[in-house]
């Protein structure tokens, strides 16, 4: 049996009767630390085991908890054992969850009996309800990704100068450096203090074992763009008056901006030393491309039909399913695949499946732009083995065409029939370098552009011989690289 009792924020009277009665009745005590108020009262009075001996052997604080866990729960084997946290042991106690969790598996049994939290006293102590409005508590070394900052917010064990910074950093990304948080030491303590300093200075305040972050960050980040984008539906003109299809050309628009920001990136990126420019414009570009999901899920909810994060969860569940190498089926193991190309092969049976395709050729928009459309048919193609297996394959293929369109010139209808055999090779000769044939156009058109221009300055073209233009282009392609 063991008993798992909280000692409260602060000393011994904040401890509950049940409490008390479990500590002086055991037998044998283990504290989590000594470094507690409550902690050290007990000890002066009875006998008690620590874990402060795992703090400074274990590498990690994950180690931590795993020892303490299996020390508890070995003693817990032997006989009745209680063991004592500070606060709650429901609140930002990893090693009570791993006792309770492995405790049946052991054939032990675990009572849990609570005590006033750090928590309960700082809500109190800043005039908090976490029920108007809601409330967010995060451990400050675990802090997820997104952070997304919608409600009042705890930062629990804020403990080094190093937490703090990471903090910091973190909520710079979405606040202001003037935006005022609240630092919380030793709440419900001798000593208790409770600071406002703007959010620029969080990591040079002072920090310690119980060091607590507060903030009230309004509408910002991913929740405050929802919260915009409502409000500009209700009130701004021109938003009110959107529909799915006056919408349509915009997102379009935004798409072939966002393409034209991530061609600047490096052709490696994200590998390497990042291009920190190129990589803003693409954050911006990226906003806008966001944007026109938000209002398109906007307006269908308004139709009743779905909302931003019924699109979210419908795209969690598909990523699941169309990975069974990663996620298993129907919860059993992830299946075995031979590298990239059976993955790309297990996603196309699949999506036929759920699309109910009576062909691979189906449902590939012929609006799309034709050489996007050409690598995107190729592709499933490949998915069923028809297919080149070196681009040197590809290369003789290429060679073929380039000579049957040189037969057919002097016949219209054959040049075109021949030069789209000879634009669609190029494609599969782009997929086989992996290599994204949209892009690499793009990146030559733009060459031939900066090149004409370089060119154009040298002087007056007209009336210049082919010779001459000839040599100004080697200047600009060697001056331009």
């Amino acid at each position: 049996m063991i008993t798992i009792v909280g000692l409260g924020p602060a000393g011994a009277d904040s401890i509950t009767r049940a409490g008390w009665s479990a500590i002086e009745s055991a037998e044998r005590l283990i504290v989590r630390t000594l470094s507690h108020p409550a902690a050290e009262q007990i000890a002066a009075v009875r006998e008690i085991e620590t874990c402060d001996d795992i703090y400074d052997q274990a590498e990690d604080f994950a180690g931590v908890y795993e020892r303490i866990a299996d020390r508890v729960l070995t003693a817990g084997s032997d006989g009745p054992v209680v063991y004592a946290v500070p606060g709650h042991p429901a609140i930002a106690e990893q090693a009570v969850a791993l006792i309770r969790e492995r405790a049946a598996g052991v054939g032990v049994d675990v009572e849990v009996i609570g005590a006033p939290s750090f928590l309960d006293v700082l809500l109190a102590r800043l005039g908090v309800d976490p029920l108007d409005g809601g409330l967010q508590l995060l451990d400050a070394r675990l802090l997820p990704r997104p952070l997304l900052l919608n409600l009042p917010t705890v930062f629990a064990q804020v403990d080094t100068a190093l937490v703090a910074g990471t903090l910091k950093g973190r909520l710079l990304e979405v606040l202001d450096p003037e935006h005022p948080v609240l630092i919380a030491m030793d709440v419900g303590m001798e000593g208790e203090m409770i600071d406002p300093v703007p959010l620029a200075e969080l990591d040079h305040a002072a920090v310690g074992p119980r060091t607590t972050v507060f903030i009230d960050p309004g509408q910002v980040g991913l929740p405050g763009l929802l919260a915009i984008s409502q409000r500009l539906r209700q009130e701004c003109p021109w938003d009110a008056r959107q529909t799915h299809h006056s919408l349509a050309r915009h997102l379009i628009e935004e798409a072939y901006e966002l393409m034209e920001a991530v061609g600047r990136l490096p052709a490696d990126a994200p590998g390497g030393e990042p291009d920190v420019p190129a990589y803003l414009e693409v954050e911006e570009e990226l906003g806008d491309v966001l944007l026109q999901v938000i209002f398109h899920s906007m307006l269908a909810a308004e139709a009743g039909v779905f909302d931003i994060e019924s699109v979210a969860e419908h795209h969690r569940r598909k990523l699941i399913s169309r990975h069974p190498h990663v996620f298993g089926v129907d919860g059993g193991p992830p299946i075995e695949v031979d590298g990239a190309p059976e993955v790309t092969r297990n996603w196309e049976r699949i999506k036929q499946v759920e699309k109910q395709r009576e062909s691979l050729m189906d449902d590939v928009p012929v609006a799309m732009p034709a050489l996007a459309r050409a690598a995107k048919l190729q592709r499933r193609a490949a998915s069923v083995g028809f297919d080149w297996e070196q681009p040197v394959e590809v290369l003789a293929v290429l060679k073929e065409e380039l000579g049957e369109l040189a037969d057919a010139l002097g016949d219209t209808e054959a040049v075109e029939q021949e030069l789209g055999d000879v634009l669609f090779s190029l494609v599969n000769l782009a997929r086989h370098l992996h290599i994204d044939p949209e892009m690499s156009l793009r990146q030559a058109v733009d060459r031939f552009s900066g090149r004409f221009r370089a060119m154009e300055a040298a002087g007056d073209l007209q009336g210049r011989s082919l010779d001459e233009l000839n040599d100004l282009w080697e200047q600009a392609k060697s001056s331009r690289q």
